[in-house]
């Protein structure tokens, strides 16, 4: 029999789970103390569990950690972790140390549907949705997980097309029976799934960041093809009806491409498009992958669009390039995998 993964299981579901084996309702408690607080790696080790109470959990679970099957260091500290998926898949997270903080880019899907023209992951067409407990693992199973400050769902994939499992997989690393992570800390990425953002907002209160990467209409759609459904006009109106006041952010993602996207023209785009939000807008240089047609925008040009936009009053930034020696650009390594083992 296929013993199941207790790893990624809810507080409400581990609840369910022993009162199904006639285990005390207490115990669904100390199961998720042991899987997502401490450094467990067997059911043997849940000591305050009765051995009758592991015998049977034994019988039908396992614990469900899945390590890194390979990790790819970088000069600058930067380390990209690949890991096999339960259908023989890979998928990708980059744990990015900077002074006393330390980011962790989680990836949500196996490939990635959605068909942006810059993005490796999309040209590995889309393989499937990771369960809750697969993105958590790629936290608790990387030797630095103890030193994440951070984490951001920009890793392969469309995180809000696979809403229910990030729900899940949110409810697990800021819940206090989890990892009791501040959602202040922890920021989903997404192209603009409108539906699923607009529950997202409602259910979760981690910081929202909307790849944007061009703010008009044609042009978008060229880039992204999700602006045929979901027009960033009405992306932006949604996200106005919400509160990113106190605490909660929200921001934007803006790749720069030469001559496509990074001229005068567009910095008066943004601002039509962001006035009076507050949010700010991330710029990102873009680094090349295989058969685009793009080209990654000069850093002189780089400096002179943030210096426009915060001109206008738009809080800009301009993203650190990180692990370009590893090729830590979401799917490059992955995709080299794949084709490394023959797989399509």
């Amino acid at each position: 029999m296929n013993k199941k993964p207790l790893f990624g299981l809810t507080l409400l579901q581990l609840t369910d789970l022993v009162l199904a084996e006639n285990l005390p309702k207490f115990a669904a408690k100390q199961i998720a103390d042991w899987l997502y607080k401490k450094d467990i790696e067997s059911i043997d080790q849940m000591t305050n569990l009765s051995l009758d109470a592991r015998n049977k959990l034994k019988e039908k679970y396992r614990i469900g950690l899945v390590k890194p099957s390979s990790v790819a260091e970088s000069t600058d500290g930067t380390k990209k972790y690949l890991f096999t998926t339960e259908s023989l898949n890979f998928v990708e997270a980059a744990y990015i140390p900077d002074n006393d903080r330390a980011t962790l880019c989680v990836s949500s899907q196996v490939g990635c549907k959605m068909g942006c023209l810059f993005c490796m992951t999309g040209k590995q067409g889309f393989r499937g949705n990771l369960s809750a407990g697969e993105i958590v693992n790629q936290l608790r199973s990387i030797p630095e997980w103890h030193k994440v400050t951070n984490i951001v769902y920009m890793g392969m994939g469309e995180p809000l097309d696979n809403l229910e499992n990030v729900l899940g997989s949110l409810e697990t690393l800021t819940a206090d029976w989890g990892m009791a992570m501040s959602p202040r800390r922890i920021t989903v990425s997404s192209i603009g799934v409108k539906p699923a953002m607009t529950k997202f907002l409602e259910l979760s209160q981690c910081h929202l960041a909307i790849s944007l990467h061009n703010p008009f209409e044609e042009e978008r759609k060229a880039l992204m093809p999700i602006e045929n459904v979901y027009p960033i006009q009405d992306v932006v109106d949604e996200i106005r009806k919400y509160d990113f006041f106190g605490q909660r952010r929200v921001s934007f993602e803006y790749i720069m491409f030469d001559g496509v996207n990074d001229t005068p023209f567009h910095v008066k785009g943004l601002v039509q498009l962001l006035r009076n939000l507050k949010c700010r807008v991330n710029l990102i240089r873009f680094h090349s992958i295989p058969h685009s047609p793009l080209k990654a925008s000069s850093e002189e040009q780089i400096i002179r669009f943030r210096d426009a936009l915060t001109a206008r009053g738009i809080f800009t930034t301009i993203r650190a390039s990180r692990g370009e020696d590893i090729q830590a650009a979401c799917g490059l390594l992955s995709t080299k995998e794949r084709q490394k083992r023959g797989n399509n």
